[in-house]
C-alpha cells in the first residue's frame, strides 16, 4: 500500500470482539511477547493456583453451518482478491501448504507433525469474504458501552475476580498488573469462555497463507500455530478460533501465543484455552510486556469547559493533570485527580456533545491489545466497574445517528476536494480523519472537535 490506513496497523489482525465495527475503526489489532515467566523460567506453583475452563461453556462460533464462499470479487479490489485469483491459489492449496515445510523445519516442527496436521488439509474460501468485508454501519461509541458492559456482565466479572481470587493474587504479584483490566479483557473476548470461535486455527492460518491478500502476514500465523502444537502446548481440538486465527478466551492469535504464553502451573503446557493460571497469566504478560505501569489507572471520565480548543484533544498533546487543570478539566462530582503530575491526553469521542476522558500510558497499553478506542474505553470502563466504580456520569449524545459507510466514505472525499484529508477515503473514521475534520470546523468557526455528525457532512456538501 502507497498510504497508511486511517486506523492504527500495528498489528491489524487481532479480532475484534463480538466482530463489531466501532465507530469507524475496525478494532483490529494482535498481541506480543514471551515465552517464559520473569527470570526466564516457568513458575512452579502451589496446586490450589491451577484451574480449568469447562469445554462445554464454550460455544461455537455459529450454530448453523457457515455459508459456502461467494463466488465473487473481493470489495477491496486487490488483484488477488479476485475471484479468478482465488479459485486458482485454491487449486494450487495442496502444493502452497508443502513448500511451507522448509520454514516450519527450521522451527523446529518434525516431518511427522507437518504431515499429521497438514494431511487432507483444505481451504476454507468462506473467509475469502469475510476477509474483504465491508460492514455498512458502525455502533457508537456509548452502543458499544451499552453492548459489553452489562449489570450481567459486572456481575459475572465480580464472580470470576473472587472464585480465582488466588490466581489473580498470585499473577498481580509477579506481573505488577491490575487483575480487574484481566477481567475485563477475558469478560469482552469471550463473555467469560462462554463465546468462542469454532474454526480451526490451523485451516484458517493455512487458507490466509496460499490464497487471498494477506499471504505473507498469514504464512508467519500458520507456522506459529504448528509450532504451538508439535511442541504440545495445546492439542488441535483446542486450537480452535476465529476465521482469522485468534482463539482461547482472550483471543492470542498464534503469534502472540508464542511471545506471551506463559505456563504459570508449571504443568510443561502453555495452555490458554482450558488453564485458567496459563490463562490470567499470559494474559497478564501481554499486557506487562507492552508497558503495563503498576499501580495506575488506565484514566478518568473528565467535564470539559464550554467554549473549551478541542484541538488540545489529540494523542499527541501530552500534558501534566496539573496542565489539564489549568485549562479548565475537571473530573465530575468534585473528585479529586491522585497525582497531579501524571501526564496524559485528551480523548473525546462524541466532540464536544458528550464526556471527555483523561487517558494514562495504561490506556495506550490497551490500545496495543486492540487499537480501537472503543474497545479500550469499554475494557477500562469496564474493570472499574467489576471492582465496584459507579457508571460514567455525563450524558452520550444519544440522538445523533452513526454515519453509513457510503456516508462516511462522501465526508472523507469531501475533505480530500476541500483540502483538508491526505489519503484514500476508506470509510474508516480514524485520527487522520478527525484531524481533517477539526481543520475544516475552525475554517467555518465551529467547534474543532472532530466529531464527524450528519450535520457536518451536510456543511461539507453545502461548502460551508
Amino acid at each position: 500500500m502507497t498510504t497508511r490506513p486511517d486506523t492504527p496497523t500495528r498489528a491489524p489482525w487481532r479480532r475484534p470482539p463480538l466482530w463489531i465495527a466501532v465507530g469507524g475503526y475496525l478494532a483490529w489489532g494482535i498481541g506480543a511477547v514471551a515465552q517464559t515467566a520473569p527470570g526466564g523460567g516457568p513458575l512452579a506453583l502451589p496446586g490450589f493456583l491451577t484451574g480449568s475452563i469447562s469445554r462445554q461453556a464454550q460455544a461455537p462460533e455459529a450454530s448453523t453451518p457457515a455459508p459456502p464462499w461467494s463466488g465473487e470479487d473481493g470489495a477491496s479490489g486487490h488483484p488477488l482478491m479476485a475471484a479468478e485469483a482465488i479459485r486458482a491459489a485454491a487449486s494450487n492449496f495442496e502444493l502452497c501448504i508443502a513448500n511451507y515445510w522448509p520454514d516450519a523445519a527450521r522451527r523446529g516442527v518434525t516431518r511427522e507433525n507437518f504431515d499429521r496436521f497438514t494431511t487432507r488439509l483444505t481451504p476454507d474460501l468462506r473467509i475469502m469474504d469475510l476477509l474483504d468485508a465491508q460492514p455498512e454501519f458502525t455502533k457508537a461509541v456509548w452502543e458499544y458501552l451499552d453492548l459489553l458492559v452489562t449489570d450481567e456482565r459486572i456481575q459475572r466479572g465480580r464472580e470470576i475476580v473472587a472464585q480465582y481470587k488466588p490466581i489473580f493474587d498470585a499473577v498481580e504479584k509477579s506481573y505488577g498488573v491490575d487483575r480487574y483490566i484481566i477481567a475485563s479483557i477475558w469478560g469482552v473476548e469471550s463473555n467469560y469462555s462462554t463465546l468462542g470461535g469454532d474454526r480451526s486455527v490451523i485451516r484458517s492460518t493455512a487458507t490466509l497463507a496460499c490464497v487471498g491478500r494477506r499471504q505473507a502476514y498469514f504464512k508467519d500465523e500458520f507456522l506459529a500455530a504448528l509450532e504451538i502444537l508439535n511442541r504440545g502446548d495445546l492439542r488441535p481440538d483446542q486450537l480452535k478460533g476465529s476465521w482469522a486465527g485468534a482463539f482461547g478466551p482472550t483471543q492470542f492469535m498464534p503469534t502472540a501465543f508464542k511471545r506471551y504464553a506463559v505456563d504459570f502451573d508449571g504443568d510443561g503446557k502453555r495452555d490458554v484455552v482450558d488453564d485458567v493460571g496459563d490463562l490470567i497469566a499470559s494474559t497478564a504478560n501481554n499486557l506487562k510486556k507492552d508497558g503495563w505501569q503498576p499501580g495506575q489507572s488506565w484514566g478518568y471520565e473528565v467535564e470539559v469547559p464550554q467554549g473549551f480548543n478541542y484541538l488540545y484533544a489529540d494523542r499527541g498533546k501530552v500534558l501534566t493533570i496539573a496542565q489539564w487543570q489549568q485549562l479548565g478539566i475537571r473530573r465530575p462530582g468534585g473528585q479529586t485527580f491522585p497525582r497531579v503530575t501524571d501526564k496524559a491526553y485528551l480523548l473525546a469521542p462524541a466532540g464536544a456533545q458528550g464526556p471527555g476522558f483523561l487517558m494514562l500510558p495504561n490506556f495506550r497499553v490497551i490500545l496495543k491489545y486492540n487499537p480501537a478506542e472503543a474497545y479500550a474505553l469499554a475494557i477500562g470502563h469496564f474493570a472499574d466497574r467489576i471492582r465496584g466504580g459507579a457508571p460514567f456520569v455525563q450524558p452520550w449524545p444519544r440522538d445523533e445517528r452513526v454515519l453509513s459507510r457510503e456516508e462516511r466514505l462522501e465526508l472523507q472525499q469531501l475533505l480530500v476536494q476541500r483540502g483538508f484529508y491526505q489519503g484514500e477515503p476508506d470509510g474508516q473514521l480514524g485520527a487522520r480523519t478527525r484531524d481533517a475534520l477539526r481543520n475544516f470546523q475552525v475554517s467555518i468557526g465551529l467547534p474543532a472537535d472532530g466529531f464527524a455528525t450528519a450535520e457536518m457532512l451536510e456543511r461539507l456538501r453545502a461548502g460551508r
